[in-house]
């Protein structure tokens, strides 16, 4: 089934850039960021690394990162950007990397990008070494359950934003700047039953405001849940029939 994404990727580059658009740029990014620093992390996955974006962040930070991302031409760009980083073309559902070989593994809005998001947790969690972080921002349920437009006005032409069909399970299309993809609308509970079912442990959950930028768009991302930030461990082996974490 198309997706979107290699038509959309030059489109995608020219708006997200090495700056990101508003989400990252004055929500994400800095939460995030704070989640990692000074923690001693040395290897990263990157799953859904797009344009590579994220990927030269935590190589800021010193991790080493592989990103990998099933749209070659993002893929390309990354590469061309970064040419000592590790970029690979690949798919969550179907990592072609060893067993627990990463500190941490991290899902910068990708989780809404993957069709089988049932085999796609358990391979991230495969590869993140126990006591190691499955380190995630996503779009909300409630943002995803949106039901086209999302906003609209009301009666008085006051901005409104519907949401519709929650736990129905969904593909989606989103169109904005010459970029046209398809989503995933999931309910909340649907990620956390497959996270909680790795055994995994969650450490951090937060919904993260803007902080800055134009405060007109600010406040459409106060108005809405539109991000969530989750942290997850996975514990350590078991010695002696105790879960050590």
């Amino acid at each position: 089934m198309p997706n979107g994404w290699e038509e959309s990727a030059a489109a995608w580059i020219e708006d997200i850039g090495e700056h990101g658009d508003f989400g990252r740029q004055f929500v994400l990014d800095a939460p995030m960021l704070a989640q990692l620093e000074g923690r001693g992390f040395k290897t990263a996955l990157d799953v859904g690394c797009g344009e590579g974006r994220f990927c030269r962040m935590l190589q800021a930070l010193g991790v080493r990162t592989v990103g990998i991302d099933p749209t070659e031409s993002l893929i390309e760009h990354a590469q061309e950007r970064d040419p000592e980083g590790d970029y690979r073309v690949g798919r969550a559902e179907a990592l072609e990397l060893p067993d627990e070989g990463f500190d941490l593994v991290v899902s910068y809005l990708s989780l809404i990008d993957i069709p089988d998001i049932r085999r796609a947790i358990p391979e991230m969690a495969r590869v993140l070494r126990p006591g190691g972080t499955l380190l995630i921002a996503n779009l909300t349920s409630f943002n995803t359950a949106g039901n086209p437009p999302g906003w609209f006005n009301d009666r008085t032409g006051q901005p409104c934003f519907l949401i519709d069909y929650y736990l129905e399970e969904r593909a989606c299309w989103a169109s904005w700047h010459g970029i046209r993809i398809r989503n995933w609308h999931r309910p909340l509970s649907s990620y956390m039953s497959l996270l909680l079912e790795q055994g995994l442990i969650l450490r951090h959950f937060a919904e993260p405001a803007p902080r800055g930028g134009d405060p007109a768009k600010a406040d459409r991302y106060r108005r809405v849940p539109y991000f969530l930030i989750m942290e997850w461990e996975k514990p350590m082996a078991r010695s002696c029939g105790q879960l050590v974490t």
